[in-house]
């Protein structure tokens, strides 16, 4: 086995003899495009909107003194009684809530007592227009991973300033240490028959609020 494997590298050797060596400091041309759509505002958040509709989310707007209203009528609408949320969620947004239970993010709010809770809602750290996707890295308003992976409605809130044209645009604002989730619509798969299932792997019901003035 050693002898037949001496051979074979011998002849790899051979002939790989007259190929130069690359350095290992060549370097890569990164003058690619970055972005394919214009990186302004409106744009950003039109594109935004219509990726995630496309994705089957349920998409939103509100100005910022609009949001605790909505954020009370999508319960309401949603019938949820119970509601976790992430430890530093701004109390503003929960001002007008009503007639449900808020449980705040914890060692004690269990995969198991998650599993019970109707709704959730979070903050992101950012959103990609191109992609339709927003992406969450356990940081600010957003609490752990398994806050926005176990409950069956997730509540996305979504600010102007978040938006990002691109992925190229995204990563360099990211922290590759931190546990990231990507999500491009409600938690769905399919069979082999390509037969859509949502919820499996995540919330079946996906509603982002973006936090804007008003489209015109």
């Amino acid at each position: 086995m050693s002898h037949s494997r001496e051979r074979v590298l011998a002849r790899i050797r051979t002939a790989s003899a007259d190929v130069p060596t690359e350095s290992a400091d060549i370097p890569v041309r990164r003058d690619y495009r970055a972005a394919h759509i214009p990186e302004d505002p409106a744009t950003m958040l039109t594109v935004l909107a219509e990726n995630l509709a496309d994705y089957r989310a349920i998409v939103h707007y509100a100005a910022p003194k609009e949001l605790p209203d909505l954020i009370d009528r999508l319960l309401a609408e949603r019938g949820a009684r119970s509601l976790a949320v992430p430890a530093d969620l701004p109390p503003e947004w929960l001002a007008a809530v009503s007639g449900v239970r808020v449980l705040t993010d914890g060692p004690a709010l269990t995969a198991g007592r998650l599993d019970s809770v109707d709704s959730t809602l979070t903050g992101c750290a950012l959103a990609i227009a191109e992609t339709g996707t927003i992406v969450l890295d356990a940081g600010a308003t957003q609490g752990r991973r398994a806050l926005t992976l176990v409950p069956d409605h997730h509540i996305c809130v979504v600010r102007a300033d978040q938006i990002i044209a691109s992925v190229p645009r995204a990563l360099p604002r990211l922290d590759p240490v931190r546990p990231q989730t990507w999500i491009s619509g409600p938690s769905a798969t399919s069979d082999i028959e390509l037969v859509r299932v949502e919820g499996v792997h995540g919330p079946r019901r996906l509603e982002v609020v973006l936090v804007c003035d008003r489209p015109g």
